[in-house]
């Protein structure tokens, strides 16, 4: 599950310092373009609240998948494709994450985040989607993922920055996104080299599908929202969580590792007790 990403992660920092604006004794000028930008650019640091929210769908993450892992090795009886009790789930956790990868893009984009930076956080999101289509070809040999959570983020964070000037608009285009595999499909989407878009007939046979469409609708919204709370109300992202909820900002800030490892040592430790440690009935 995707879920979350360091790209959404790292984009909290501040990427770069703003020049003042010049000014003259004799001769008052009007402030540079780039310095009347960090008038309004959020202030560096990282956004508790955010990763908060991230750390929350990466622990309900982890508990959805240790009960997939249960049921894949007969421990419990569980239906994760139909039953509307999974999939309803994963859904949701799929959602948090890419509205916080929404969110974290409106939040790199308005401080300034150079294209450069970008590529190299994106470059991360993109070779751990390829060691997840490694390392699900040998677990699942006739259903690996090779368009799952991080592979549909690294098409889908580019096409979000690109558009992120697109501010309220974003809004009506993520509705239309969300709707339109509902309404189109179409047999020449339904192959392994096209069914990424999203448009297919039928889900195709795979542990993981994040295709293009709907998601980035679900994206588009966590950009535009965050821009809408950036200008009008920053300190609802900004604000120190409570206490109890500190574990889950420091998880939300290391999501993409969390990610990355969370299956090897759940399936690992599964794998340990099943041989080693269980009480044969």
């Amino acid at each position: 599950m995707g879920l979350v990403l360091k790209n959404c992660s790292d984009a909290m920092r501040k990427s770069g310092r703003e020049s003042p604006a010049s000014s003259s004794i004799l001769r008052p000028s009007r402030p540079s373009t780039r310095a009347a930008q960090a008038l309004t650019a959020p202030a560096p640091g990282r956004f508790d609240r955010l990763d908060a929210l991230r750390g929350l769908a990466l622990v309900w993450m982890a508990i959805f998948h240790f009960s997939f892992d249960l049921s894949h090795y007969g421990l419990i009886e569980a239906d994760f494709y139909r039953d509307t009790v999974w999939t309803t789930q994963r859904t949701l956790i799929l959602s948090i994450f890419l509205l916080c990868a929404g969110a974290g893009q409106a939040i790199a984009t308005a401080q300034g985040q150079t294209w450069r930076r970008f590529w190299k956080r994106w470059a991360q999101v993109a070779g751990c989607a390829l060691a997840v289509s490694v390392g699900s070809a040998f677990m699942f040999p006739d259903s690996f993922i090779y368009f799952g959570v991080l592979h549909g983020m690294a098409v889908m964070l580019i096409i979000a920055r690109l558009s992120a000037p697109l501010g309220h608009w974003l809004w009506a285009f993520g509705a239309v996104v969300v709707a339109l595999p509902q309404i189109v499909q179409h047999p020449f989407f339904d192959t392994r080299w096209t069914n990424w878009v999203g448009l297919v007939t039928a889900k195709p046979i795979t542990e993981d599908y994040v295709p293009v469409l709907p998601w980035l609708g679900v994206m588009w919204w966590g950009l535009a929202a965050t821009q809408w709370l950036l200008a009008r109300h920053p300190g609802w992202l900004v604000g120190a969580t409570a206490a109890p909820t500190r574990g889950l900002t420091l998880l939300g800030r290391w999501s993409l590792t969390f990610y990355m490892v969370h299956q090897p040592l759940l399936i690992g430790g599964l794998m340990l007790w099943l041989n080693f440690w269980r009480t044969p009935s």
